[in-house]
């Protein structure tokens, strides 16, 4: 592997919490995303919703599905800029970890919960796993990440919160948010690349589900270019392979936008390193005509699907059963596994403890504590 004077070379990593010996066969930075592979936290992704909860359909995406296409892309634009693409793919699998079952709409309740306590952030509370919540090694809790990866999975964060991680952290993955400095071009590209794969993927899912037409993304400036390009090429294409073959160039044309502009911005900013990167604007990008219908796509969907009255209806339900869960722990925290229950702190080993939970889980869980059924998730359908 190839690395720009500006890419994060593993052999210069600002360390982990906890010092350890380097492993013989792998860097830091693949050392990390193995570690996150393995961990629980990732693998229950595959039951954490996107956008349709786990009931509606068994092809739609999941936090897990949606991570290892955020990895992919992310992984593509690396190579071509010469950064590391496995600290990129580390960050990228790790990104999500922190979500709550239902998607945003769980994220949204528990915040309200947890406004007297802090407020609940996901982002914040990715790292939080990484950092203390997953139990794998004898002498500490988390996964001990080197502090490049902790970085680019603590994308956003409030100003209270970043002071709270500097006082823990003295020159921490918090210590940006106060400076005002950027992450490394690895964790912006994650950033970026988290957004194109959204954008595509609920396409998808939305046409899938019948919530948004063929006809509907025709009046999208992105989605129109690529499916009359896809049709000049292959005339007689309709129906999901029209759909499939519009994507592919729209995804296509993204990641070709970004390389070529984040290459100019690099050229015009000129930094000889990692840290002359983190003083610098934000250097991974769209070129402006991109960015712009990038733009529009994301009002599009914001307006005809996550808005969608069925979506809605069922997010409704679904933040419902997190304030209810929250409402029942918070009174008898028996009622949660040993490990949290015993934990000082209740709001937060409660929040802690509904972040983790898969869809199936927290609908289970629901149902056990108050007898009603508001979301059955037992039994998937086949979504074609």
């Amino acid at each position: 592997m190839t690395l720009a004077g500006y890419a994060c070379d593993p052999a210069r990593s600002r360390g982990r919490r906890y010092p350890q010996a380097a492993a013989p066969t792998r860097t830091e930075f693949q050392r990390d995303r193995d570690r996150i592979v393995h961990s629980t936290a990732f693998r229950r992704l595959v039951y954490k919703t996107q956008v349709f909860l786990n009931h509606e359909g068994d092809l739609f995406r999941t936090r897990l599905t949606h991570s290892l296409e955020v990895a992919q892309l992310a992984r593509s634009i690396a190579r071509a800029l010469d950064l590391n693409e496995d600290l990129v793919e580390a960050t990228a699998l790790a990104h999500d970890l922190g979500h709550t079952p239902f998607g945003h709409a769980g994220q949204d309740a528990l915040d309200e919960c947890m406004a007297a306590h802090g407020g609940f952030e996901h982002n914040l509370q990715s790292l939080r796993v990484v950092d203390e919540l997953e139990e794998r090694y004898p002498d500490y809790n988390g996964l001990n990440l080197s502090f490049e990866t902790r970085e680019g999975i603590l994308k956003h964060c409030s100003l209270s919160n970043a002071r709270r991680l500097e006082t823990l952290e003295p020159g921490g993955v918090g210590r940006r948010f106060i400076d005002g400095r950027q992450p490394s071009l690895e964790a912006q590209l994650c950033n970026l690349a988290d957004e194109i794969a959204y954008n595509a993927h609920d396409i998808d899912d939305g046409v899938r589900s019948g919530l948004i037409s063929l006809a509907q993304l025709e009046e999208v400036p992105l989605c129109e270019e690529f499916r009359v390009e896809a049709l000049a090429a292959h005339p007689h294409l309709m129906g999901r392979r029209l759909l499939f073959e519009t994507i592919r160039r729209m995804l296509s044309a993204q990641v070709f936008d970004v390389i070529d502009a984040t290459r100019l911005a690099i050229a015009l900013a000129r930094p000889v390193d990692v840290e002359q990167v983190r003083q610098m604007p934000a250097l991974v990008r769209f070129g402006e005509p991109m960015r712009e219908r990038s733009t529009t796509l994301k009002r599009f969907l914001r307006l005809n699907l996550y808005r969608h009255p069925q979506v809605a209806q069922t997010t409704d339900c679904a933040r419902q059963v997190v304030r209810e869960l929250f409402a029942a722990y918070m009174s008898d925290g028996a009622q949660m596994q040993a490990g949290f229950a015993a934990r000082p702190g209740r709001p937060r080993a409660v929040a802690d403890y509904i972040a983790g939970m898969t869809d199936r889980f927290a609908a289970r869980e629901h149902e056990r504590l108050t007898g009603q059924r508001l979301l059955d998730l037992s039994r998937p359908e086949h979504a074609g």
